[in-house]
């Protein structure tokens, strides 16, 4: 028996088979630079976190809800389908992956990114106590309405 739409199961598998594609391209490539230039890949990646990535779900717009991106952002905690812990575990992983804490032969400002680096989990792990703090206590709790999804109001 099966259950769910199977055209948005087919979108869901396209999806997730184009971001296996971008995890292994952006881990060998970053593999490489650090082969290449450790200092410049390390200064360079603690900027790119110290800047926070941005998604293109930010810039995300129906023409109605200008907080669109932040109100699917709650949807995505409050259902476990991408939260604060995941992020946390992806970066965790990609600093394993690269070994950014067996680095040596930096210099003190590549020292500096890669100590950032490595701490930065840490702080992921702490906004993720913040964020799950507020929603065991109900602080996050509110009724939303999405115009994409008929103007459905949905409890976040």
């Amino acid at each position: 028996m099966m259950y769910g739409d199977i055209t948005l199961a087919k979108i869901c598998g396209t999806i997730a088979a184009d971001e296996k594609l971008h995890e292994r391209a952006y881990t060998k490539i970053i593999e490489k630079l650090f082969e290449i230039d450790p200092n410049a890949t390390m200064t360079s990646m603690a900027e790119m976190m110290r800047k926070r990535i941005n998604m293109p779900v930010r810039v995300l717009f129906d023409g109605k809800d200008h907080n669109l991106a932040v109100h699917l952002n709650m949807v995505t905690q409050k259902t476990g389908s991408y939260t604060v812990k995941d992020y946390g575990d992806v970066v965790d992983f990609f600093i394993k992956r690269w070994h950014v804490e067996e680095i040596t032969r930096l210099s003190d400002k590549g020292r500096q990114a890669q100590e950032y680096i490595c701490g930065f989990s840490a702080s992921i792990r702490k906004l993720e106590e913040r964020v799950q703090h507020k929603s065991t206590s109900g602080e996050t709790s509110k009724m939303l309405h999405f115009s994409w999804i008929f103007n459905k109001e949905v409890k976040v």
